[in-house]
């Protein structure tokens, strides 16, 4: 049976906003997203949000670590994954997303431990946590 797309809220239709963001379709259709983990996933995510028109941010080291949940050891290591995988560059203080490799690497993807999640105080589940719970699953099909 074919499902028959349709907006299901015209009011809610998605508007292009006046900053600049995108988040490529070929980062999943290419299978980029298979070899990055959560916070790998999480960094790129913020990253891509943030970015101007030429794919370049500044964040801080601890503002990162602060907005994605992460020790430094885990910002320093998602950061050198994205590296690894040609998705960004970084100079300090300097991230540049840049477009997207034609293929990705040949190597099988890690699948990571099944990862518990942490709500916060306001009963929401981090990202990072919701994101490893995703890929675990997908793993097991």
């Amino acid at each position: 049976m074919n499902t028959v797309k349709r907006v299901l809220r015209p009011e809610r239709l998605r508007q292009v906003p006046e900053q600049f963001s995108w988040l490529d379709q070929a980062f999943v259709q290419r299978h980029f997203i298979d070899h990055c983990g959560a916070r790998e996933a999480a960094l790129y995510l913020f990253l891509v949000t943030v970015a101007d028109a030429q794919g370049l941010s500044y964040y801080s080291q601890s503002t990162l670590t602060a907005r994605l949940h992460l020790t430094s050891e885990e910002l320093a290591a998602a950061r050198q994954q994205l590296i690894k995988l040609e998705l960004i560059a970084y100079q300090a203080p300097l991230y540049q997303v840049l477009a997207l490799p034609a293929t990705a690497p040949r190597t099988p993807a890690p699948v990571p431990a099944q990862t518990q999640i942490c709500p916060t105080s306001h009963g929401t589940a981090r990202l990072s946590g919701l994101l490893d719970q995703m890929r675990h699953r997908r793993a097991q099909l």
